[in-house]
């Protein structure tokens, strides 16, 4: 590298030793360090581009050699080159020159245009040109920019490149299945945590937010992604030492803080740090316990329309987000008990046991207790394991069979959901899930999790095209809170668990639903590591337990009937159990042939099946009740006569800036907001106060041409609209935006029904409206509009216009 002051040591310590991983992003998934530890500081290594492009070819000779070592390109004239380096990193771009003359412009980003505030002059360092936007000087970058201005002679670029920094980490766990997809989601989300750990903390990139701290509740699913995929145990303890007594002000946060420390000690057998920290745990649970019946302030519980909307609404309480917590509460409790048991504290495992079930019992007094939850409080009343069967069930068909509305906005919330689908046994159900959330995320060309996702976001953008920005803010692709799909792909699907601290003890359980024919993978032990593969199409299977654990080997059924097994060449199973060295005993039930006892060693399965595979399940449609009828680009400004019939709203339309309207009978309210950091109605621009440009809205039915160019706009993230309906009828709103000074807005819409807030429709996107744009929507009842921006300066909203449904 030809820099003056190296940053970060680059590459070393270890080699490309392991077998490559087609299926991983990561650049370094085959590299292994010696020793690994998390004193380590970071090293550094270099990304080619892999495409590039340019808007002016004449000006960069050569250019397509940038792929390759050593190019040379001959820039011979103003213009801009666009580089792809394939994968998302935490990285700094720059560039090796002999002639620059300097004064280059270079922009990064996380998708395919330049990121917001991500773009300024290089800085020189001999012959090499470095953009450095921060003191650290890394962002997530996948994308970057050289944009030459002004052009006097020839000069040469002779290398470029993405230097990207890594936290020495090996992997030591490993997925696959028959679905690409989901091997795929497991090296993404993998990926996500170990690009994203910071010099002694878990981290996220976070490239547009500067919030670089380890959020506790975020590190929850992050840390619980590490055990499975690195086993980087040490570093782990640190961040649950640097977490301990930090929740972020988010009371659910202290929670996932125990539930990570219970994760750590099953999987290192760490008594010493649960020992550490009981007086933190109970005084945590406690604070918990006193808040069940109260409804304390929770700030956040998910980003989730339907959980108030992350920070957007902390300020008065969210029905769905206090559900949700209670039922987090006692599950806590309860998993601490069980811990409890475990190292012989039976005080405390009485205590938090009839915690849980104390306040179990208060709830389920009242007839129907569980008929407000929503998906998330359900999930969560689910994974507390106290229901009995015929409650679970009716949590599932209420709030989980619906596609849709089981999915969360964001993949961290999705995590919970999906360990209460497994603990229902819904496997084809819940791998559905899995391929909406993270397999759209791959669709979209993600290589890393990204903070908040709808699937339905790839049909109105482009792969790796800008993506919404919710009421998270500038959404991060790059979040491994995202991540908590990787040990639950190896729990659940693969179904390696522990079963005692350590694995001491542990269980082989493979759900593969009936969607998949095989799967295989390892998850590190601190004993080494415990593998496990199967395939159901050849009966072959093979178990490598290490020295210091015994076992339980479930076989799958998967809906046949199980005849013969043979184990190492000898007979396991023919209907009962025959003795085998290693093996205790076997039994079976509905799901499994299941071996008991199974001491360290290699196991070779042969298992003979009767009966046909089962047909993979239906897969559910995807059901919106609301619906996008039309866009219309036309009729612009003179409203009157096609749509508004029955009313309208013009936004800001009045000399002090509020609304002209005249609402129909069937509308009983209209409530505006936008959040921080000034909550309340959006603010009113005026682009013009007298036009007769026919984009701007007519002041009336008659389509008057003097008119006020106005909206309702915010130059923050989002804002909403909720409108509000009496009783049930279909009706049809047409919501207007313009882009008065061409701008380049673009925005997304998203509807949602205001009692339940449940998405009804597949997102929408605005763009390309200079000249105005109508999105017209039907629904049946109360309706809650989110404008998202996506790219420009405002998220604006110029007119609403009701009509009866069919005109």
């Amino acid at each position: 590298m030809n820099q003056s002051t190296p940053p970060y040591a680059p590459l070393h310590g270890g080699s490309f030793s392991a077998p490559p991983v087609p299926e991983s992003p990561d650049p370094l998934v085959a590299y292994r360090w010696a020793n690994p530890q998390s004193s380590d500081p970071f090293q550094v290594y270099e990304l080619l581009p892999k495409a590039v492009s340019t808007d002016t070819p004449a000006s960069f000779g050569n250019l397509k050699s940038l792929t390759q070592k050593p190019p040379s390109v001959t820039v011979q004239g103003t213009g801009t080159i666009q580089l792809d380096f394939g994968v998302e990193s935490a990285a700094w771009i720059e560039f090796d020159s002999p002639d620059c003359p300097g004064d280059i412009e270079v922009s990064i980003s996380e998708y395919n245009e330049p990121g917001i505030d991500k773009t300024g002059i290089v800085v020189r360092h001999g012959s090499t040109f470095r953009l450095e936007l921060n003191p650290e000087l890394y962002d997530g970058v996948r994308f970057a920019w050289i944009r030459v201005k002004t052009f006097s002679k020839p000069w040469h670029i002779t290398a470029v490149r993405a230097v990207c920094q890594v936290k020495p980490t090996n992997y030591r766990g490993s997925f696959s299945c028959s679905d690409p997809e989901l091997t795929k989601s497991w090296y993404m989300a993998a990926y996500g945590v170990k690009v994203s750990l910071c010099a002694d903390y878990f981290g996220s990139i976070l490239m547009d937010r500067g919030d670089r701290i380890s959020w506790t509740g975020d590190a929850h699913p992050t840390q619980a992604a590490a055990l499975v995929a690195f086993a980087n145990y040490d570093f782990i303890r640190r961040n649950i030492d640097n977490t301990a007594t930090k929740d972020n002000g988010i009371r659910s946060y202290a929670l996932y803080w125990v539930l990570s420390l219970l994760d750590y000690y099953y999987y290192s057998g760490d008594v010493a740090l649960l020992t550490k920290y009981l007086d933190t745990v109970r005084a945590k649970l406690d604070a918990a316990y006193a808040a069940f019946d109260k409804d304390p302030p929770l700030r956040f519980y998910g980003w989730d329309e339907r959980l108030g909307a992350g920070f957007e609404i902390w300020f008065r309480p969210c029905a769905e987000a206090q559900h949700a917590y209670r039922m987090l509460s006692l599950r806590v409790w309860r998993e601490f008990a069980r811990a409890m048991e475990g190292i012989g504290r039976r005080e405390l495992r009485d205590q938090y046991a009839d915690y849980a079930r104390v306040k179990l019992a208060s709830l389920t007094k009242a007839p129907g207790w569980h008929a407000p939850f929503g998906i998330h409080a359900a999930a969560d009343a689910i994974n507390t394991g106290l229901l009995d069967a015929p409650t679970d069930e009716a949590l599932y068909t209420r709030e989980f069979s619906d596609r849709v509305s089981r999915l969360s906005l964001s993949p961290f919330n999705q995590y919970f959901i999906l360990q209460a689908m497994a603990r229902l046994g819904k496997w084809d159900e819940a791998l559905c899930t899995v391929r909406d959330m993270w397999g759209g995320m791959l669709r979209y060309g993600g290589t890393t999790p990204i903070e908040v996702y709808r699937p339905s976001w790839n049909a109105v953008i482009g792969r790796n095209d800008a993506v919404p920005n919710t009421q998270c803010g500038i959404v991060s692709l790059c979040h491994p809170w995202g991540a908590g799909i990787v040990k639950w792909l190896s729990e659940q699907v693969l179904g390696i668990t522990p079963t005692s601290p350590g694995f001491a003890t542990y269980a082989v359980l493979p759900h593969l639903g009936t969607t998949l024919t095989h799967v295989s993978g390892a998850t590190p032990t601190p004993h080494g590591e415990l593998s496990v593969r199967f395939d159901l199409v050849t009966g072959k299977g093979q178990l490598i337990a290490p020295p210091g654990t015994l076992g339980q080997l479930g076989v799958p059924k998967a809906g046949r009937k199980i005849t013969r097994i043979i184990i190492n060449g000898k007979l396991a199973w023919d209907g009962r159990f025959q003795p085998l060295p290693g093996i205790a005993s076997a039994r079976e039930d509905a799901e499994f042939v299941l071996f008991e006892g199974v001491g360290p060693g290699t196991y070779s399965v042969r298992t003979s099946y009767i009966g046909r595979p089962l047909k993979p399940a239906l897969v559910a449609k995807e059901v919106y009740p609301g619906r996008l009828v039309k866009t219309d680009i036309v009729t612009r400004g003179s409203w009157g006569g096609v749509y508004g019939r029955d009313g309208y709203v013009l936004c800001g339309q009045e000399p002090k800036g509020t609304d002209k309207q005249a609402l129909p009978s069937y509308v009983r309210s209209l409530d505006f907001f936008r959040a921080f950091p000034k909550a309340g109605r959006p603010d009113t621009t005026v682009w013009a106060t007298s036009t007769t440009n026919p984009s701007a809205l007519a002041p009336d039915p008659g389509n008057g041409e003097m008119r006020r160019a106005t909206c309702l706009s915010n130059n923050d993230q989002t804002m909403t609209v909720t409108i509000g309906i009496e009783g049930t009828r279909k009706f049809q709103v047409a919501l207007y935006f313009i882009d008065w000074e061409n701008h380049g807005r673009r925005a997304a819409v998203e509807m949602f029904d205001a009692a339940s807030l449940r998405l009804i429709a597949p997102v929408s996107v605005v763009r390309s409206h200079a000249k105005g744009i109508y999105l017209v929507f039907e629904y049946d009842r109360s309706v809650k509009f989110r404008f998202d921006k996506i790219r420009g300066d405002l998220v604006t909203l110029s007119g609403l216009f009701f009509d009866s449904s069919g005109k």
